[in-house]
């Protein structure tokens, strides 16, 4: 019998779960290589506010870069279900809350709301992927892995702030980054018209990573009230950068309002 080995989790990407009791629960998604780390600024901000709060760690992430290559969407969204299932056992009011691809997680688990008992209150997506990759995109990524590339290189974090960091890898995984756009993005992007709840949105202006139109996209078919910050002084890793504290107060400023 064949003993598959833990994954070791790096210090400081480990999943947070925090019960007090509250009627309002949070669910916060990270991105694509990134980890709970990336967005712990967001969930402590709700904890101090006396809210439960569910960040899990996506499979694959926070671990070896190695680890991630046999992760899909698929994957990603079967742990993002199982933290909401047990966010929702213990309250009565849900807001989803995502980063990058975590938004898009976010975004596909509010179209899947029927499967779920707590009512869904509002979405906060931050630089949110939303749209598909061109079909020149998609070609050049199936022509690297038909060479016998996994991993395409990549510099640090997306980040404006010097003196700040993030945990993520280097490097883009090319058959998880194919499955995020494939089988995440491509079935939901013509279907935010059927989300009426409020959505409160932050994009930044400079993005390396996802273009803000995408943050267009998302707000001009949204179904229902959205509220849009523009954050001039982050990068795409926003949770991380400069314009945090804007984040962070103003999630849970939505937060407070929607769940009132």
């Amino acid at each position: 019998m064949r003993v598959t080995a833990t994954p070791t989790v790096i210090p400081g990407c480990e999943p947070i779960s925090h019960a007090c009791g509250s009627a309002t629960g949070v669910l916060v998604i990270h991105g694509f290589t990134g980890s709970p780390f990336s967005v712990r600024g967001v969930a402590d901000t709700m904890i101090a506010a006396s809210l439960d709060v569910e960040v899990p760690r996506l499979p694959g992430h926070g671990t070896s870069i190695d680890d991630m290559l046999t992760t899909t969407w698929a994957d990603w969204a079967a742990e993002v279900a199982d933290a909401r299932a047990r966010l929702s056992r213990r309250v009565e009011r849900l807001v989803l809350v995502g980063q990058s691809m975590g938004a898009t997680l976010a975004l596909s688990s509010a179209l899947d709301d029927a499967a779920h008992d707590a009512i869904l209150a509002g979405l906060v997506c931050i630089n949110p992927l939303t749209r598909p990759r061109a079909a020149e995109e998609l070609e050049m990524i199936d022509d690297l892995l038909e060479d016998g590339f996994a991993v395409a290189p990549g510099g640090s974090s997306d980040i404006a702030d010097p003196d700040s960091h993030d945990i993520s890898y280097e490097g883009t995984p090319l058959a998880p980054i194919r499955s995020l756009v494939v089988d995440g993005v491509a079935p939901i992007c013509d279907r935010f018209a059927e989300l009426t709840v409020p959505l409160r949105l932050f994009s930044s202006r400079v993005d390396h990573v996802v273009d803000p139109g995408d943050g267009d996209h998302l707000a001009d078919t949204w179904g229902g009230p959205v509220e849009r910050t523009w954050l001039d002084r982050s990068f795409h890793v926003a949770t991380r950068d400069f314009d945090r504290d804007v984040v962070e107060e103003g999630a849970v400023a939505f937060v407070r309002e929607v769940t009132r």
